[in-house]
């Protein structure tokens, strides 16, 4: 019951990430659980709720700078797009996470045939 549960955690967190307001709270509400229920789960995973969304939402970030059918979107677009709201923030978790900033995967996909 709890993997199921976790895994529908999971989706519904997936299913959002462009909801900039997506927190423990909200997905725990939508599960009818209780926000600390929902950390334990992710908890006992090895990471925390934050670090899950984050890493979610870079990953996102990331697959949709490297599409060449959307090049045309800006940085901005992209962020937004994969639920970050603070355009420095996103540049920093970028770098860390990938080794290279946005601009710089952008930039890529604008040297392949």
């Amino acid at each position: 019951m709890r993997a199921a549960r976790f895994k529908a955690i999971k989706d519904d967190i997936q299913r959002n990430l462009r909801d900039q307001t997506l927190s423990v709270g909200s997905v725990a509400a939508h599960h009818n659980v209780t926000p600390r229920y929902v950390q334990k789960l992710f908890e006992e995973s090895g990471v925390t709720f934050t670090a899950y969304v984050i890493a979610q939402r870079l990953t996102r970030a990331n697959r949709l700078l490297a599409d060449p059918q959307l090049s045309h979107r800006t940085l901005t677009a992209i962020a937004l797009d994969a639920g970050f709201s603070d355009l420095s923030y996103f540049d920093r978790a970028f770098r860390r996470r990938f080794g290279a900033s946005p601009k710089d995967v952008r930039a890529v996909i604008g040297t392949a045939p």
